[in-house]
């Protein structure tokens, strides 16, 4: 193509190489895209369209079946290996979830997202787009009962039970998304595969890896299978795999089996010249249909096909199911050497030609099983050792680690038992799952009633109240929908040791509680009583500005006990900022603002609900510890629109004392009026932030102020009420 003959674009910018955005002419600018992404717009499907009431009409088993039989109906275009696509389809499922990481609860299956960058085009899901196009027929004939994320598991599940292994289940319930995801952070690296020094503190202490991060390089989803930055060295592997596992909630057990059983079907692909690949998906042009990674040279597929660069199957019989894996790995001395593509993996010594697989495409060969360093990580580092030699000896306690292990990799991020759909869930409670018993009572308008007074007559104040519900409901995370009001977790370790849950205020709080519930006339839960506490005090503080409001309230959270908790597993929903309350647990390197915008994202609320919540949380004097800063009002405790008035009046100016702290001073006089930190000082500085200030603080809007902080506050506390969601 002759590219200085190419015609000026007729439309302005969309052809330009000067055109800029906002945030590349001032990078310092905050930029809420995160808080914005998802639309309604970008959204196809009707407003009222409801996906768990469209999978429930899904003739489950016809599905089934239909994966099944696609497991073994080769394709000219992408051949399967011995005539079976499970391996592929297994690499797809876990690569789908395999991004998953507890820090943040993002990745993950739960949103379909593998179909668009990067994901779809990481150099370590090469060639899962010709898994995904063989899936179209299936999702076709479905179509809006079955979401991609919920195929992409499924033809996991499938792929197992079609080689013979039975699974532990399956839950659907994962909703797509319909465009790519801008709220991961997948590192800071700008180029594939960068040396792993780029997300370590110390690359000698593979322990620093840098949260969130789970995987070891940009663009793979755990470590690299060469060895660490691509240099064989198993036990130096192992540091990375044991880190990058726990990372995804896994143990050394969970971890081992995880790894055999992913490598006992399948094969990996390096039999040619990596570097001659056409590009990624989201890199290739239009003739290529969103195809990658297209192969130049023989077939380009079959025999000749390019993925990781290591080539060959880990088991005698990589076709279906079997108990190779550790025969193999245990009882043979293995060597590094280079594939065809030029990677390091292991072969065995002296392998006795029944135990070598047959060549996937050419009849008749058989070849040497390989192994990876982390697979050999699994024989030379002494506890992963010992696991492997009871997998050995024990293979049905093998297989029932791996199914449950398999089952909890593919669901962790699909939050709740409760929101799994289907006839395959199931029905043991897992405590990862986060189980919560169940609460079948209701209230009546004088019990309510009954229960607002005696609440708001116990002694606490207000503001004790509010931040007690607020504190339980902030640790929800739409991201793994983790965490939240329901279960009254915040009464249990470690979240009534948390420092940003002021312990002292805390303990306080639910001993009254405990009282109100011990005299009530009828069962009702302590999770119930928190939210219920928090909402008569944002009532009475509505009534207080002038506004009568009726507090949305829906009984029916239970309480968890110690035992359902998996106490370890919660540590990573420990709040370290809350710009809501004001509060840092330390200084970090992130400016207060942008730690706020992700701590409004992961809990779900968009920036107008964040701007309402933030003004109102101030005045109703809710900071953590009591600090006065950004409580801009001479009537604390009243739902007023004052926040907003000053943050944007002109008669004050903001002087700044420390890194964090501002002086808000009366221009006449030149008395500091109020303090300020950078999180209430955003909402006037920032051009979008301070236009919802401005809205709030119109004369004409006190009472849109409290009605949507009503609105905000009542989604908060119900984020995690599944039931309550169609």
């Amino acid at each position: 193509m002759n590219h200085s003959k190419i015609a000026k674009c007729p439309v302005h910018g969309a052809n330009s190489t000067t055109h800029s955005s906002v945030v590349s002419w001032w990078p310092n600018a905050l930029n809420l895209d995160i808080l914005h992404q998802h639309d309604a717009k970008t959204n196809p499907l009707d407003q009222n369209f409801s996906y768990r009431e469209e999978f429930k009409k899904l003739d489950f088993e016809a599905l089934k079946n239909d994966l099944k039989k696609l497991m073994t109906d080769s394709r000219d275009w992408w051949p399967a290996d011995w005539g079976h696509y499970g391996g592929l389809m297994i690499r797809m499922a876990w690569h789908s979830a395999g991004t998953y990481r507890t820090e943040d609860g993002r990745g993950g299956a739960n949103t379909g997202n593998q179909r668009f960058a990067p994901l779809n085009s990481w150099p370590d899901n090469v060639n899962l787009d010709k898994a995904r196009r063989l899936l179209w027929p299936i999702k076709k004939k479905y179509g809006n009962k079955l979401s991609w994320g919920d195929l992409f598991i499924l033809a996991g599940n499938m792929a197992y039970e079609s080689m013979g292994f039975k699974t532990f289940g399956f839950g659907g319930g994962r909703e797509d998304i319909w465009h790519p995801e801008k709220d991961t952070y997948w590192g800071s690296e700008k180029e594939w595969l960068a040396p792993t020094k780029n997300r370590y503190a110390n690359v000698d202490d593979r322990d620093t890896l840098e949260n969130p991060l789970a995987a070891v390089q940009m663009g793979l989803i755990y470590v690299n299978p060469e060895g660490v930055d691509g240099v064989p060295n198993p036990l130096r592997t192992a540091k990375d795999v044991r880190m990058t596992f726990k990372r995804m909630a896994m143990n050394d057990e969970e971890t081992l089996a995880l790894t055999a059983g992913g490598h006992t079907v399948g094969k990996t692909h390096g039999n040619g010249n990596a570097s001659i690949l056409g590009p990624s998906p989201e890199g290739a042009d239009v003739q290529t249909q969103g195809l990658g990674w297209l192969n130049p040279t023989g077939k380009g597929n079959a025999e000749d096909t390019v993925s990781s660069g290591l080539e060959g199957a880990w088991t005698t019989t990589p076709d279906r199911w079997n108990h190779t894996y550790f025969h193999l790995l245990l009882n043979y001395e293995w060597e590094s050497k280079k594939s065809p593509a030029g990677a390091w993996q292991w072969e065995p010594i002296n392998i006795k030609e029944e135990d070598k697989p047959f060549d996937a495409h050419v009849k008749g060969v058989r070849r040497n099983p390989i192994m990876t360093d982390a697979d050999m990580a699994m024989k030379m580092d002494p506890e992963y050792r010992k696991i492997a030699e009871r997998f050995y000896k024990d293979p049905k306690y093998f297989e029932q680690v791996f199914a449950r292990a398999w089952f909890k990799l593919t669901h962790r991020d699909l939050g709740p038992k409760s929101r799994y759909l289907g006839p395959d869930v199931p029905k043991e409670d897992l405590i990862w799952q986060d189980p919560i018993p169940t609460a079948s009572y209701t209230l009546t308008d004088a019990e309510l009633k009954d229960l607002k007074s005696k609440l708001l007559n116990s002694g606490l104040t207000p503001a004790e109240l509010i931040c007690t519900a607020w504190d339980s409901a902030r640790t929800f995370r739409c991201s793994d929908y983790r965490g939240g009001a329901n279960g009254a977790r915040i009464r249990l370790a470690p979240q009534k040791n948390w420092e940003g849950n002021e312990p002292k205020r805390l303990e306080k709080v639910l001993a009254k509680l405990a009282e109100i519930q011990a005299g009530f006339s009828k069962k009702i839960s302590l999770a119930d009583l928190i939210v219920l506490g928090g909402s008569a005090a944002v009532e009475k503080a509505a009534q207080a500005a002038g506004v009568n409001i009726q507090m949305p309230f829906s009984p029916g959270r239970g309480d968890a006990t110690a035992e359902m908790t998996d106490a370890e597993s919660f540590e990573v929903l420990e709040p370290i900022h809350d710009g809501y309350r004001n509060w840092l647990k330390k200084e970090y390197a992130i400016e207060p603002e942008k730690l706020l915008l992700d701590r409004t994202q992961l809990m779900g609320l968009t920036a107008p609900e964040m701007t309402v919540l933030v003004g109102g949380m101030r005045v109703l004097g809710t900071n953590h510890a009591g600090t006065k800063h950004g409580v801009f009002t001479d009537r604390e405790g009243v739902l007023s629109n004052d926040f907003f008035v000053a943050i944007t009046d002109m008669n004050y100016s903001w002087k700044p004392v420390s890194e964090n702290l501002y002086d808000v001073v009366d221009r006449k006089t030149g008395k500091t009026k109020w303090t300020a930190t950078r999180i209430d000082l955003v909402f006037g500085s920032n051009s979008i932030l301070r236009a919802y200030a401005e809205h709030y603080a119109q004369d004409d809007n006190n009472e849109r102020f409290v009605t949507d902080f009503v609105k905000a506050w009542t989604k908060v506390m119900n984020a995690d009420r599944f039931d309550l969601k169609k």
